[in-house]
């Protein structure tokens, strides 16, 4: 289905990200430091929102597209440099292709090298539930700026099925687990981690 892939009204990303805001929001309210900006044509509403500067190449900067983008106005600070982890760049660099109902990734021989083998990620943890601890996240390689956005496409996130509950915070979070590459996920997704438990 590439539900990741498409944006529409009826797409499992709207529901993930409806499920993401209401764990965010019941775990400690809207993102400190979120923008506030007024909503065009709905006076006295407000919406969250982050400012994007001029893209790459000349291209506009899109939130929710790519790699990701971590403003430089965030409160919240990028990852730190960690050399016992996977680098977002090798999980980013990929190709796609797109077919009429998809956009699958195209891996390449680093990536399908780490398929079924023990792997740390470090990330930002996107809860699916408002418990202080989670089983099932997403991690993602910039924070969320907004409680109803996808921060980036499928090559900045990955699905995590902990082992050990992780406690849910706003700083980073490093897991280890057993890495999969996912060719033709239903939802969308390109990666996912399963048995995984925190690390320091």
């Amino acid at each position: 289905m590439g539900a990741l892939n498409r944006l529409d009204a009826h797409s499992p990303v709207c529901a993930l990200a409806w499920l993401v805001a209401a764990g965010v929001l019941l775990l400690g309210g809207v993102l400190p430091g979120a923008a506030q900006a007024q909503a065009p044509g709905a006076a006295g509403a407000s919406v969250l929102s982050s400012p994007l500067p001029a893209g790459t190449h000349g291209q506009p900067a899109v939130a929710g597209s790519g790699p990701g983008y971590h403003s430089p106005n965030s409160p919240i600070a990028p990852l730190p440099v960690r050399g016992d982890v996977v680098p977002w760049s090798v999980l980013s660099d990929l190709k796609k292709n797109t077919t009429k109902t998809a956009v699958l990734p195209v891996f390449n021989a680093q990536q399908q090298a780490m398929h079924q083998t023990v792997q740390r990620i470090q990330g930002f943890m996107v809860p699916m539930d408002a418990k202080p601890t989670q089983k099932h996240f997403l991690l993602t390689s910039v924070p969320l700026t907004c409680s109803f956005c996808i921060p980036g496409r499928p090559e900045s996130m990955v699905e995590v099925k902990a082992k050990t509950p992780v406690r849910y915070s706003l700083e980073p979070v490093v897991v280890e687990g057993k890495f999969n590459v996912l060719p033709n996920d239903p939802y969308g997704l390109f990666y996912r981690m399963v048995e995984a438990e925190p690390v320091k």
